[in-house]
């Protein structure tokens, strides 16, 4: 099989899409004369023009506006941040407009438009830059969230986003563009709101989305060779919907549980999922669950203690072998 980027395959997807529906429209800062700040749109201006792919400024309040008025009369816009530490300067937009629309309209309105673009730390650009807010977004009714961890799942679900008459906010870590993986040529959908069990396993689940994912395959292997311990790793790949029969049911298998997440501790997702699991599958723990988070403190700008604020493979190791 193939392999594309994860870059190629979210470009692959919003390709199909342009192609099957003449509603869908990418706007955004730099996506078109620039193919976009981490080159995921290139070379789609050339192929589409400049009625689908269209260049925004940098005032995200305005944009993202403009884009939820567009998905108000037909549209199925697409919106690229350069980062998305900086919707919040369209909270006020992404908040109060877009998640309440259908709400307030008694049904009548619908707002289908994905919000993408690079998040998370990890790459030296300062607090400003390095923000987790899928945790606060997914806080909102009406708002689905959706942070995919290989191309494969960001081809499939970038495919849905577009396709969903909710906003959807699509994040996507930016040290992952660069990462390679098998991504079949025909056409697939995957459902948002369904986690995906990247690793089976006995002893211990470890939940995570996003990058730590892919961290937590690899400490996975390490603690399987040197502790003989049997690791399943769940991708909740949507942090709303959260796909919660996915994870009781692990943790009903193994009966210990690791939470790894870029968000900050306080009110991360972790703590979301924490409830969960005292709530509907207190019964079958043999150990209280337990949390890997990022320091709690703004992003650092020094690489190496950048490295050492954020999950990494041995800090996996090393909270998985704490669980009792």
């Amino acid at each position: 099989m193939r392999t594309l980027t994860y870059r190629e395959a979210l470009r692959e997807g919003m390709s199909e899409e342009i192609e099957r529906d003449e509603n869908v429209v990418i706007i955004g800062e730099e996506v078109a004369q620039y193919n976009g700040a981490y080159k995921v749109t290139e070379g789609m201006l050339e192929k589409y023009g400049e009625k689908r792919i269209v260049d925004a400024p940098i005032s995200e309040g305005a944009f993202i506006g403009m884009g939820i008025g567009a998905s108000m009369l037909g549209l199925r816009p697409v919106m690229e941040l350069m980062f998305f530490s900086f919707a919040y300067v369209a909270w006020d937009q992404m908040i109060n407009n877009a998640s309440s629309l259908r709400y307030m309209s008694g049904g009548q309105i619908n707002c289908p438009i994905v919000i993408r673009g690079p998040a998370n730390g990890g790459t030296n650009v300062g607090a400003t830059h390095s923000h987790t807010p899928e945790n606060a977004i997914a806080n909102v009714p009406g708002l689905k969230v959706v942070c995919p961890a290989t191309a494969y799942d960001a081809k499939g679900l970038i495919k849905s986003a577009i396709r969903d008459n909710d906003p959807v906010y699509f994040m996507e870590n930016t040290l992952l563009y660069g990462e390679s993986w098998e991504v079949p040529e025909e056409e697939y959908l995957i459902p948002l709101g369904k986690a995906d069990i990247k690793r089976e396993g006995k002893d211990l689940t470890i939940v995570a989305h996003g990058r730590p994912v892919i961290l937590a395959l690899k400490a996975a292997e390490i603690l399987e060779a040197e502790h003989d311990l049997d690791v399943e790793v769940v991708d909740l790949r949507s942090i709303r919907p959260l796909d919660e029969e996915t994870i009781i049911n692990s943790v009903k298998k193994t009966n210990r549980v690791l939470l790894v997440e870029e968000n900050k501790p306080f009110c991360g997702v972790g703590a979301q999922i924490s409830h969960l699991i005292q709530e509907k599958a207190f019964d079958f723990l043999d150990a209280p669950v337990k949390r890997l988070s990022s320091i709690d403190a703004p992003a650092i700008y020094s690489d190496p203690l950048e490295k050492r604020q954020v999950p990494n493979v041995d800090r996996i190791i090393k909270a998985a072998l704490s669980v009792g």
